[in-house]
Order: structure tokens, then sequence, then C-alpha cells
């Protein structure tokens, strides 16, 4: 019985690393994005980690709805659409957090590509 108790904390361990990991993955990458991409600012750094919340909230959500990768190169077109989405999405939800919808467009190849480049699943 112990040795399960202790395989469950393991796994719950891992699990809550794996969040968090990824939070500070999507932060970092929404961080760079909004720095190279003209028409996307994150004002402090509290709407920067809000919106990395968010941001990995709506993807998750979306891809247990629509069994479908919310991320630029996830899917194609579709999964670049997705992305571009959830990042125009996040201004009207997180004060702080303003792009246009050029903006998001942009943001959302560089979010790819700097995904791709920093370890981590984020989007």
């Amino acid at each position: 019985m112990a040795a399960n108790e202790n395989v469950q904390r393991r796994e719950t361990g891992s699990t809550f690393g794996s969040i968090i990991g990824r939070l500070v993955a999507a932060s970092i990458i929404l961080a760079v994005t909004a720095f190279l991409t003209p028409g996307f600012t994150i004002s402090n750094i509290w709407a920067l980690i809000v919106a990395a919340v968010v941001l990995s909230v709506l993807d998750y959500a979306i891809a247990k709805m629509f069994r479908t990768d919310a991320s630029p190169f996830g899917r194609g077109i579709i999964g670049f659409i997705l992305a571009a989405a959830i990042i125009y999405s996040i201004r009207f939800i997180v004060p702080g957090y303003n792009v246009t919808l050029f903006g998001a467009v942009l943001a959302a190849i560089v979010f790819g590509i700097v995904d791709a480049i920093i370890p981590g699943r984020a989007l």
C-alpha cells in the first residue's frame, strides 16, 4: 500500500512541476513575443503572469474540447488561427495586456518560432 502512495505522490508532484514549468515557459515566451511584436504590449509583470495563466487555460480547454493542438504550428492553419484568436482574446480578460488584431497575427508567428526555440510546451 505504501508503494502505491509513493507512486501517486510522485505523479502528483511531477504534474504540479509540469504545470509550473509550462507556466514559466509560457511567461517567458509571451514576454519575448510582446517585446518583438509591434502592436503587442504587456504593461507589467502581473499582467504577464495572469496572461500566461489565461493562455495556458484557454489552450488546455480548446485542446480538450476540440481535440486539436492550438499551437501556431500544431495543426497547420487551424492551429495558427486558434493561436492568434487566443492571443487576441486575452486582451478582453487581462488588464494591462494590449494587442491589435494584426499584432495578434504577428504574435502567433513569433510565438510559434520562440516556442520552437525555448524548450517546454507553452501554448
